[in-house]
Parts: C-alpha cells; structure tokens; sequence
C-alpha cells in the first residue's frame, strides 16, 4: 500500500483578520441600529370626534400611543389598567392616544369608548399611523415618548405596568 502525502493547507492570516474586521462592522452597525434614539414619526391621529391631533402638537409632553383593537382579547383586558395608568399620571401631564386599528369597526370603537368612558383620545387609524410607527400590526403596541419626541420604550403586549409607572415618573419629573 502507497502512502500519499497529506497536503496541508494553511489558511493566510489575512482571511481570519478580513473575518473579523467584517464581523466587528457588523456589530458596531447592530449596536447603533438598536441603540439609536428612536423619535417619534411625524403622524396624525384622527379622533373619534373628527379632531386631528399629531405628534408635532404632542412635542413638549410625555404621552403614550396605544395601538389597539376591540377584537383583542389582550388590548381589552389591559385597557381598565391603562385607564387607571393615565387618571394617576394626568394632573402631571401626561396625554394619551389609544389609536384603534383600521381593521376595526369605527361603531365598535365609537361604542367602546363611550361605554366604557375612555378618558384619554381615541383616534381611528386609516393603516397610515400604524405604518409610521415601524409598521405595528400586533396589538396591543404601545410606545411611551418623551417630552422630547423620543421613543423611550415600546411594548408589545400588555405592558408591565410597575415598569410603565416608574418610566412614566421618571420622565414626567424631567
């Protein structure tokens, strides 16, 4: 039996230091991406009563915008928590927009609202806020913004709320 010699390849280490160059791009581009100071989309709410309300008018203040739904068992079960959310942190000013999704009945809504007297502004969406606000279809999404316009936080699903009162103080307070 012959034996053939092995080759054995080396690798230049100019690929393994391409490699990383590459990867640490990558990871710098993540960080800044995921990192970055999100502000708030220019976009404008309709209200149930016809008024217009955007977020250049809401700059200054410390709101919420809750995209929701009455066929959501979850944006319903957390709307009485929300409402009490906004009755303790109203007389500090903050403004809150429960912005109800396109695919919901305007009558459904209109109904939700004034049974269940929401306090805050309800508004419909026409798909166009929704969209501006990185395209939200999972209801409920909330976003808590800052005085400022800069999105601190934003929840996917019922929020938790010891979390939202302490974010809410905080940023209330500045």
């Amino acid at each position: 039996m012959s034996q053939t010699p092995v080759s054995i390849r080396r690798t230049s280490p100019v690929r393994y230091i391409a490699a990383a160059i590459v990867a640490g791009a990558i990871a710098v581009a993540g960080y800044f991406a995921f990192n970055a100071q999100q502000h708030a989309p220019d976009a404008t709410f309709t209200l149930l009563s016809g008024q217009k309300v955007s977020t250049s008018e809401l700059k200054g203040k410390v709101y919420l915008v809750n995209f929701w739904a009455t066929s959501c068992t979850t944006c319903m079960h957390e709307m009485p928590q929300m409402v009490q959310t906004y009755n303790r942190f109203k007389s500090q000013g903050l403004e809150f927009v429960a912005v109800a999704m396109n695919y919901d009945a305007p009558m459904y809504v209109a109904n939700y609202a004034e049974t269940r007297k929401l306090p805050f502004k309800v508004a419909l969406d026409d798909g166009s806020a929704a969209k501006q606000f990185g395209n939200v279809q999972l209801t409920p999404t909330t976003f808590v913004i800052d005085r400022n316009g800069k999105i601190l936080k934003r929840y996917v699903g019922e929020p938790q709320f010891a979390e939202l009162d302490q974010l809410l103080e905080k940023a209330l307070s500045t």
